[in-house]
């Protein structure tokens, strides 16, 4: 099919902040871009995708993430790319503003992590206090796809969450947690942009995409409240990961295959042998990424394909 595409559509608001939680601060939007089959089905499936950048950068924009758009769109899909709040806003705020909202548990747990027995740097602080706030926007990003699905004529029983590097570490904790994670732990007094975020929707994520993410978003919120997260009604993932990869280490994927293996939920690990992080061109027996992600996708939520 074509497709049409819509950009920088806002899906709610978040604080950002000069200092952690300080008084200081601004709201600013958070948008995502949508690409729609143009076809007459009411019946569309959904993928939606979230960009990487370590929680310090990135764009849904990413030239890349197009690429993949286009593939899912040409096929039917409604795919929507959203943006999330990094480290430092600065195409949005002033760089002044740098950190959005964080529970105080939160943050507590972040002030006592260690690098080989010493405290993480300041700048890793910073990331994974922003690990919070990333999340919630991207449950956000969700809650107004629901409740705007009757525009783009999205079947939500089908829907696939993914990404990249953290994008694909926010996709899993998504998935994962319950509805209220990452809205409770901060009331509407303390954060008044919950408001903007279409708080009483709710979703059913079918199939999580994983492209060389990690567990960094997970851990923190069973660290944090003192959770297990995955269980047996997680949804079926697919997850490609180089094994040269030094960002985000092969072994990851190995951990997330034997939690998968426990607690008894498909997951097929698509080893990328020799390449390292960010590998979009990578193939395997010819294919590429998307398409073998595609693969997987259609299998596992019964899809007929024309």
């Amino acid at each position: 099919f074509d497709f049409d595409y819509d950009e920088d559509i806002v899906y709610g608001q978040g604080f950002m902040h000069e200092t952690l939680n300080s008084q200081n601060k601004v709201a600013i939007p958070l948008k995502l871009d949508v690409y729609t089959p143009v076809n007459e089905s009411v019946n569309r499936p959904l993928f939606v995708f979230i960009h990487g950048g370590g929680f310090k950068s990135g764009s849904k924009q990413q030239n890349a993430i197009r690429t993949i758009a286009e593939f899912y769109a040409r096929r039917g899909w409604v795919f929507i790319s959203i943006d999330y709040r990094v480290v430092v806003e600065s195409q949005t705020v002033p760089v002044t503003y740098s950190v959005g909202t964080v529970p105080n548990e939160w943050a507590s747990v972040t002030a006592t992590l260690l690098n080989n027995g010493n405290p993480i740097s300041e700048e890793d602080r910073a990331s994974t206090n922003q690990m919070y706030p990333a999340v919630r926007d991207a449950k956000a990003a969700l809650r107004w796809i629901i409740a705007n699905k009757d525009n783009y004529n999205i079947n939500t029983g089908y829907i696939t969450v993914g990404g990249v590097s953290a994008g694909a570490n926010i996709s899993k904790t998504i998935a994962i947690s319950e509805f209220s994670d990452f809205t409770n732990e901060i009331s509407i007094e303390e954060d008044s942009t919950l408001s903007t975020t279409n708080l009483g929707q709710e979703y059913e994520i079918k199939t999580i995409v994983d492209f060389w993410g990690g567990l960094g978003t997970s851990d923190l919120l069973e660290m944090t409240y003192g959770r297990n997260l995955f269980d047996s009604d997680d949804p079926v993932l697919y997850k490609a990961h180089g094994t040269a990869d030094n960002t985000v280490p092969f072994q990851s994927a190995l951990d997330l295959q034997g939690i998968y293996n426990s607690i008894g939920v498909i997951m097929k690990l698509d080893e990328l042998t020799g390449e390292g992080h960010s590998a979009f061109d990578a193939t395997i027996n010819g294919k590429r990424l998307e398409e073998l992600a595609f693969e997987f996708i259609v299998e596992q939520q019964n899809l007929t394909v024309e």
